[in-house]
């Protein structure tokens, strides 16, 4: 999808377009004055109303969202990789490797925008995981995207894994490497409460389609719980 990366950074907060806690108010309320990129940021901060979205959002607006779940992934596998303990470390996440250029985040921009549309398949995904998505809050938010100016592309990509099935296989199977299959996880870690029951058992059998090594699991989690 043509510019995927600029929406999911304007979705996280990051890239100057406002962030998850400050729109998640007037994307609901229809207030005036709001820049879109921030209403967008509201619109998925409701919808990956997880503990961890506010700490998602301001690590965002640091380095923007492709690069927060990029540096993310790659820390945790280069340390995977090299043996070290998966120990939790207060992270700034400006200080996350820069993904650029490696397959976590492609220098190629029609790579790099077919990745970011992946990840937020993923993202939308791993929050109906605990089913807060109901019927009502769905024909909310399909009220709401039109107004967006999303475009109808970025719109139906949102409304058609929204109204999919959850479905962890199909999921997993975004994955072409090793390396996205790690990012795939990143991003599915960072919008759930990872110890709610419901995100628990969705992340483990995500972990099991992805086929990731435990010990990989292992930093991913610890990576995200450091994030400052």
């Amino acid at each position: 999808m043509k510019d995927a990366k600029s929406l999911l950074d304007g979705l996280l907060g990051g890239g100057g377009l406002g962030g998850l806690a400050s729109g998640a108010k007037g994307a609901w309320d229809g207030q005036s004055g709001l820049a879109k990129g921030a209403m967008a940021g509201g619109l998925l901060g409701i919808l990956l109303g997880g503990s961890g979205t506010r700490k998602m959002a301001k690590s965002a607006l640091k380095v923007g969202g492709a690069a927060l779940i990029g540096g993310l992934a790659y820390k945790a596998y280069e340390d995977w990789q090299a043996g070290k303990a998966a120990t939790p470390q207060a992270t700034d996440p400006a200080a996350l490797p820069a993904p650029e250029g490696t397959a976590f985040l492609p220098a190629d921009p029609i790579a790099a925008d077919d990745l970011s549309a992946r990840l937020l398949r993923a993202m939308v995904a791993a929050a109906k995981a605990d089913g807060h998505v109901t019927p009502t809050e769905r024909r909310r938010i399909g009220g709401q995207l039109g107004a967006l100016g999303l475009g109808p592309e970025a719109q139906s990509l949102i409304e058609a894994e929204l109204d999919a099935p959850l479905d962890v296989g199909a999921i997993a199977g975004l994955a072409k490497s090793e390396e996205e299959a790690a990012e795939i996880y990143a991003a599915s870690l960072l919008v759930v409460d990872p110890d709610a029951p419901a995100e628990k058992g969705y992340l483990a059998m995500l972990a099991a389609r992805l086929q990731l090594p435990p010990g990989l699991v292992e930093h991913l989690h610890a990576r995200a719980a450091s994030l400052v």
